[in-house]
């Protein structure tokens, strides 16, 4: 006999005609005679519906409301009302309460007998809407916690596992058997996982501190709160035993770092996890890096390269012998790049080595070897036993020390191409680096082919993606001048507004931005000559060059990112006179002529006056106004060679206003900046007009728990009379406006 709720969810499914009439027949006989399912997880499992029609066919079959519980904010008083194992139990989330009735969104419908149990248990008359499965669970992540549930259930089964945690003075005794095999410690270990891994996360933070336990995601490589659960704090040291055991580590060592590999399936993927534990004085901090342990095919046209460094990069492994050497900080995507590379080039006819710190990535054909420094075992020594194979192709992980740079060139003068990496901040630098280390630089000019720089990005998100209205108008001036753009209208910015897609960061995914520094016999010479990296930079530009600043603006018009990524990765450059006075017809009068000066590169004349300066933000002696407006910001220090001089450290930030007023302004940060701190500020109030400039020293520094950022509050030390009575005056006309 057919259930009520699937009678009632056919005529619906009749009414709109979204199933054939055939395939809708044999659905209803097959779930006539099934306890548990129902026609509505039937269609949805064999594909005749999508989420939203059936669930809009359900609610309207029933004559329930469907919401968007995604869009629904829900208060903490709430949540405080319905406790966890009862809202998981019932597969419900509590949205609201109105008087004495409480709103309890559903995947389906629930049947009379456990209404009847919701009324007796929360003294509140239910009534329930319908929303999808999934968003019901994001939900339920979001309010309640990361595996609240599980979470709730271990407290309940052991009671004393709290007050055994609750006093950091007693001795914490570990029953080591017990929480090694206890199946709900292994579930929320698991599903801490299989939350990292949807959500595309590369790492997982778990840091103890004194009363509660931090758990964060990094994600496009940017870190995120996981929002864990307050009670988790009193099983930090059972799940970092079960981590240790998975990764075959000592769970009684918890005074030294220790490092090990576990691995783990999830659905169909294998994932490798990289271990890492610290002591700290709160516990020990866990990072687990997430790596697949299928084959890896990289692609070089999948890297961010343009057509012209593409060209560059197939060039260069076309070259006979020589050494390629990418450079950057630590997870700039330098092993991604080699890795592209060597896949470009695999064949049968060619033996390539790689020697790697640790291995990533498996790759077919190639011979990869795994360093070990418990049995004296590094690159300098592999890559000598490495040369007995008769490699044709080499890679080294990094280049760290004097030993293996020698052996790597030596390689190279020898007849074989060799691929490695150095950790500096541009590609000239790598020439310094290697000369600091011991190499001469004849060896560097004669067997170095190219030093690649890179960093990444994050990716504006396609599904929100929209075009900025009133970009600053220094922003635009800079990317004229640095891409040699004669008109500001060319120039369109873009970003990403937030959506379910990207989870409402505005990003999705990553991409590299480049800087190819060639050798030619010009650059060799400068080398021959021990000339400084940014002279060398400097040549290097004029002879072509794109800078990472400038392959970022690129990008940026192209909207594949925003200038916030690139002026977060990249510092802003002084161009080559061949650059630098390059004509702009501006749209803007005011506008004529770029010059090589920057406002606060040079130096900032200060006077004791200045540093005294009273805060008069925080005395609310203007009016402050809620507003979203553009600004940039440098940090300052002092001239070591003029103290009574201010100067920048050369990179410039970009973030929004959260208020402002004319004695200060706060704005967001994805970092904690010390207060004292002096920032120089550009404020952009009007699109048109330049930029309120002026120096600022941070007052007030407050976590954003909602957004995972911080703001920060400065007050103005050195604003000119002119501007300050324009902020008031903005200020004051938008408070009238609202």
């Amino acid at each position: 006999m057919i259930k009520p709720i699937d009678k009632a969810f056919t005529e619906e499914i009749i009414k709109r005609n979204l199933v054939a009439q055939a395939d809708l027949e044999k659905s209803i006989a097959e779930v006539r005679n099934s306890p548990t399912e129902s026609l509505y997880s039937h269609l949805l499992r064999y594909g005749f519906l999508t989420e939203q029609q059936a669930l809009e066919a359900l609610a309207a079959g029933l004559h329930i409301e469907a919401v968007d519980l995604k869009n629904t904010k829900i208060e903490q008083a709430v949540i405080d009302r319905v406790p966890v194992k009862f809202a998981w139990y019932y597969k419900f989330m509590p949205i609201r309460i109105e008087n004495k009735t409480i709103i309890l969104v559903c995947s389906s419908p629930l049947d009379v007998k456990i209404q009847d149990e919701i009324r007796v248990h929360l003294k509140l008359e239910p009534k329930i809407v319908l929303a999808k499965e999934k968003d019901i669970l994001d939900a339920f992540k979001k309010y309640y916690g990361l595996a609240a549930d599980t979470i709730d259930r271990i407290l309940t089964k052991e009671p004393g596992t709290k007050t055994a945690s609750e006093s950091e003075t007693k001795v914490w005794v570990e029953d080591l058997e017990k929480e090694s095999e206890d199946a709900s410690v292994t579930k929320l270990v698991n599903q801490i996982f299989l939350d990292a891994f949807q959500k595309r996360a590369t790492d997982i933070h778990i840091e103890p501190y004194r009363d509660k336990v931090r758990l964060r995601y990094r994600i496009d490589g940017v870190l995120v709160d996981a929002n864990l659960p307050s009670e988790a704090k009193h099983f930090l040291r059972p799940i970092l035993s079960r981590i240790k055991i998975m990764a075959n580590l000592s769970i009684e060592e918890k005074r030294l770092p220790q490092d090990g590999s576990a691995i783990v399936k999830t659905k169909d993927q294998d994932l490798d996890l990289r271990i890492s534990t610290i002591p700290t004085p709160r516990g020990e901090s866990i990072v687990v890096r997430i790596l697949p342990t299928k084959v890896m095919m990289y692609s070089l046209g999948k890297l961010g390269l343009d057509a012209r460094n593409l060209r560059i990069f197939r060039e260069l492994l076309n070259k006979p012998h020589g050494i390629v050497l990418v450079t950057g900080p630590t997870g700039s995507g330098k092993t991604t790049s080699l890795y592209a590379c060597l896949n470009e080039i695999n064949s049968a006819e060619l033996k390539i080595i790689t020697i790697e710190d640790p291995i990533e990535y498996e790759m077919e054909n190639i011979t990869q070897i795994q360093v070990n420094a418990k049995v004296n075992f590094d690159f300098a020594r592999g890559l000598r036993s490495v040369l007995r194979h008769d490699p044709d192709i080499i890679m080294v992980g990094e280049i760290r020390d004097f030993e293996t740079a020698e052996t790597a060139i030596r390689t190279a003068l020898t007849g074989h191409l060799v691929f490695s990496t150095l950790h500096t901040n541009d590609a000239a630098s790598g020439i310094t680096r290697l000369i600091d280390m011991g190499v001469e630089p004849f060896l560097v000019a004669s067997s170095v082919e190219a030093f690649i720089a890179q960093r990444l990005v994050r990716l504006i998100c396609l599904q929100c993606k929209e075009e900025v209205g009133s970009p600053l108008l220094e922003l635009k001036e800079e990317i004229a001048q640095a891409l040699k753009i004669d008109n500001f209208d060319k120039i369109k910015i873009y970003r990403g507004r937030g959506c379910e897609h990207c989870n409402q960061t505005g990003y999705l995914g990553r991409t590299a931005i480049y800087e190819v520094l060639m050798m030619d016999e010009t650059i060799r010479t400068a080398i021959l000559e021990k000339g400084r990296s940014d002279d060398i930079k400097r040549t290097a530009m004029q002879h072509g060059m794109v800078t990472l600043r400038q392959d970022g603006w690129r990008k940026v018009i192209q909207g594949v990112t925003t200038p916030e990524e690139v002026m977060n990765v990249t510092v802003k450059e002084e161009y080559p006179d061949i650059v630098k006075n390059l004509a702009v017809k501006a749209t803007q009068p005011s506008v004529a002529v770029f010059t090589n000066k920057s406002p606060a590169s040079p130096g900032r004349p200060v006077t004791s006056e200045i540093l005294a300066a009273k805060n008069e933000y925080d005395q609310r002696i203007y009016p402050r106004v809620l507003e979203k407006l553009n600004i940039r910001f440098q940090f300052m220090k002092k001239d070591p060679n003029d103290s009574n001089f201010l100067i920048a450290d050369g990179v410039e930030h970009s973030s929004h206003t959260r208020d402002i007023s004319a004695g200060g302004v706060t704005f967001g940060c994805g970092y904690v900046v010390p207060l004292g701190t002096i920032l120089n500020v550009k404020i952009q109030l009007n699109e048109g007009e330049r930029s309120i400039d002026c120096l600022a020293r941070v007052c007030r520094v407050e976590e954003d728990a909602a957004s995972g950022m911080f703001n920060i509050a400065v007050y103005y030390l050195d604003i000119s009379s002119a501007d300050r009575v324009k902020i008031n005056q903005f200020a004051k006309l938008k408070l009238e406006n609202k």
